[in-house]
């Protein structure tokens, strides 16, 4: 947040700070998702995966896959399988029509395979502002697990909220 001086009556008061930050660090409902072969056949087509690994058990087997592995990017739309998938935003009461899409990241510890059960352990980061307070930023984190515990990959995404009333400074 910036410093303001409020000395004089006419001076810009400070914002109110737009987010509990007593929530970083929460974590969000944990839940698993069994990964389907359907579901990877239809991404890889979708994504234009071009490697019969994505598509063809056999040409994933005689790659050394025990099945079809998980393109890399479906992860994210694993974690969209959460139970709640708009628990984030409601617990940090901003409204989902004022969001944007700012980044994400994988980090991967071990290919994920069809028929696999993985679970998904999100938390909220980090909570941080910009421009002001116009924009708020949404820092979450998901590590995903095998049924073993053992790891599979670590997610990071940040989400840009825009703030109708506060005004980008310019």
């Amino acid at each position: 947040m910036n410093l303001v001086r409020t000395d004089r009556p006419d001076a810009p008061q400070p914002a109110a700070p737009r987010f509990d930050l007593r929530l970083i660090g929460s974590e969000l409902t944990p839940f698993s998702v069994r990964v389907e072969p359907g579901r990877l056949r239809s991404f890889a087509l979708a994504t234009g995966q071009a490697d019969p690994i994505y598509s063809d058990e056999a040409a994933a087997r005689r790659a050394g896959h025990p099945s079809l592995p998980v393109p890399p990017t479906f992860l994210f739309c694993l974690e969209m399988e959460s139970p709640d998938p708009m628990e984030v935003y409601e617990r940090l009461g901003i409204d989902y029509a004022q969001v944007l899409h700012g980044e994400q990241h994988f980090s991967y510890h071990r290919l994920a395979h069809a028929g696999e059960t993985l679970y998904f352990r999100p938390r909220i980061a980090d909570l941080y502002e910009k421009k002001n307070g116009a924009l708020g930023f949404v820092v979450w984190e998901t590590r995903v697990e095998a049924s073993d515990g053992s790891p599979v990959a670590d997610l990071r995404s940040v989400m840009v909220v825009r703030d109708p009333v506060r005004q980008v400074a310019r």
